[in-house]
């Protein structure tokens, strides 16, 4: 019976037990640990079936009969990680099972040798030099077996692996989408797809088989492509259905919260996964970042102590290590641990990006570029990545670099005002002026994180010598700090006061003018001027009487979208 068959909907989680129970056995029998773990998640998060609905056994080919003695010689060198051994008591076999083995058994051994050079031979910066050499090899045969038609799904899976690390990116995508379509069960194709996968019009374009499986792929990817809101309603929908006990659920809409910065929320739901699965490592690094941002000291450092306990040498450990040390600006700690995750593993995205944090706070702005171009490599998608190569070009007084690597980050985190601020500040070092107030004022629109924007944006207008847009910008700066209750530097209101109380005293809004030097007295740095100020108002209103009518004349003809406020009421305020 083929695997592409057994596809159900949600209504019948029987039947999709039976077929995780099916493939947990399959992948076993090839090595494909990883694949394994994720169907074993989920089929133990579903009801235990009774006896009589277990599946059945698969069936076995003559050649599988053939092959037995061999395969399971084979495989028991494998699992020791004896790859070549394998491989050379493999190589008369015929069945698919064993042929899948004998090929994965050598891929597997080219990248031992692979990671064994560079970890000897250079240092983590140097990453990437070394080639698995098996790999154009695996090509040649690989390519003829598919062009006769003879790969099945776990083989179509290695080839596609073996092109992606070729580079061959669009026949990788190619190869894993026939994969998918061949063994709609095994995750592993579904998950490498989602790596190659990079915007929405690319996901659209794939032609995907209808498969409950799809939800979990379209999950995944649509967090990835930081869809989130698209993501968790995607994981809720599958909660729904019957997987609410799935801790790989549970971690994937934590992850999803922190990279929507919903820190609290994501802290909830890692406390949550660790109270389920108290020895899991796997997206604790995740949750050490999260940590690191509220500054949670001692809850860091039982984190790593206790997944010190349980596994030293594992990449996640040794980065919420590292992430205990830079949290203690011990920057040299922090980046000896981050090396030590990429000896384990090259490809750990984190560790690239923390260990050019970690760079940049020793300035060592070389080493943060090597770094983050690292991360890059490894994963294009990775925002923080390109805005860290902003931030160091930015160092380096190199303003059209950063205006590059900050558009790379926007274009990936559209809705996240960080990286428009950063775009705005670099628009404005090229004297680009209109386009720094466009990106001033979409920050302040998709939700300001810290606050900055509407100061700059009325910084550059006066600069510009736009008055009026000017204190329409610093009004509502002040609106918005208050009525959040957010406390900012004093010297940011103040001097958001400041301009406003000379812009009413100017025109002749005394009232407007004498609460605003009231309200800069309460700040040391703006005290002298509040006091100037409301002595010349007093002053001037001996002689004059206080204008009524509009609060501010019309805006000036620029292109900056600001509308028109009430005025700004101080009274209510406290500093």
């Amino acid at each position: 019976m083929k695997m592409a068959a057994l596809c159900s909907e949600f209504g019948d989680l029987v039947q999709i037990k039976k077929q995780l129970i099916s493939v947990i056995s399959l992948c076993k029998e090839r090595g494909l640990v990883h694949s394994v773990k994720w169907a074993s998640e989920l089929a133990f998060a579903l009801d235990p079936l009774p006896k009589d609905e277990l599946p059945p056994p698969h069936l076995v080919t003559e050649e599988d009969v053939q092959d037995l003695d061999a395969f399971a010689l084979a495989k028991s060198y494998f699992d020791l990680k004896e790859y070549d051994r394998a491989a050379y008591f493999l190589r008369g076999c015929h069945s698919q099972k064993a042929y899948f083995l004998y090929m994965y058994s050598r891929y597997l051994s080219g990248e031992k040798k692979k990671d064994d050079e560079t970890v000897d031979s250079l240092g983590p910066l140097e990453k990437g030099q070394v080639r698995n050499e098996a790999l154009r090899e695996l090509r040649v045969e690989l390519s003829k077996k598919h062009g006769a038609g003879e790969l099945d799904g776990f083989t179509l899976y290695l080839y596609g692996v073996v092109l992606r690390k070729l580079d061959l990116l669009k026949e990788a995508v190619e190869v894993f989408v026939e994969a998918t379509h061949t063994l709609p069960l095994h995750w592993g194709a579904w998950l490498e797809l989602c790596n190659l996968v990079t915007n929405i019009e690319m996901l659209k374009s794939l032609s995907l088989p209808d498969c409950w499986i799809k939800d979990f792929f379209m999950a995944h990817i649509y967090t990835e492509l930081q869809m989130i809101k698209e993501a968790l309603q995607k994981y809720q929908s599958l909660i729904e259905a019957g997987f609410s006990m799935s801790t790989y659920i549970i971690s994937q809409i934590a992850v999803a919260y922190h990279n929507i910065r919903d820190i609290d929320q994501a802290l909830a739901l890692f406390n949550e996964l660790r109270d389920q699965d108290p020895y899991r490592i796997e997206n604790m690094d995740t949750f050490s970042n999260l940590l690191y941002v509220k500054s949670m000291k001692p809850e860091l450092s039982y984190l790593a102590h206790n997944l010190v306990e349980i596994d030293k040498y594992r990449v996640e450990t040794c980065c919420v290590i590292g992430n205990y040390y830079s949290l203690r600006s011990q920057h040299e700690k922090a980046a000896l641990y981050f090396q030590r995750a990429l000896k384990l593993n090259p490809r750990c995205l984190g560790a690239w990006t923390l260990m050019g944090h970690e760079y940049m706070e020793m300035k060592n702005t070389s080493a943060a570029i090597q770094a983050y171009r690292h991360a890059i490599e490894v994963n294009k998608r990775d925002y923080r990545a390109w805005y860290g190569l902003g931030q160091t070009y930015e160092i380096l007084k190199m303003p059209f670099y950063c205006l590059y690597y900050y558009r790379k980050a926007h274009q990936l985190r559209p809705n996240d005002s960080r990286m428009l601020v950063a775009l705005g500040e670099s628009y404005e070092k090229l004297s680009q002026q209109v386009e720094a107030k466009k990106c001033y004022w979409r920050a302040y629109s998709v939700g300001d994180v810290e606050k900055m924007a509407l100061l700059k944006l009325a910084k550059l207008h006066e600069q510009l010598t736009e008055s009026d847009d000017a204190a329409q910008s610093y009004i509502i700066y002040i609106q918005d700090i208050f009525s959040c209750g957010e406390q900012l530097e004093h010297a940011e209101v103040s001097t958001a006061l400041r301009y406003l109380g000379q812009y009413y005293f100017k025109n002749k809004l005394y009232d407007e003018a004498s609460l605003c030097a009231q309200r800069c007295c309460d700040y040391n740095d703006a005290r002298e001027e509040g006091k100037a100020l409301l002595r010349q108002i007093s002053q001037v209103r001996d002689q004059i009487e206080t204008p009524s009518g509009e609060l501010f004349v019309p805006l000036s003809d620029n292109n900056t979208p600001i509308k028109r406020v009430s005025p700004l009421n101080l009274s209510s305020f406290s500093p």
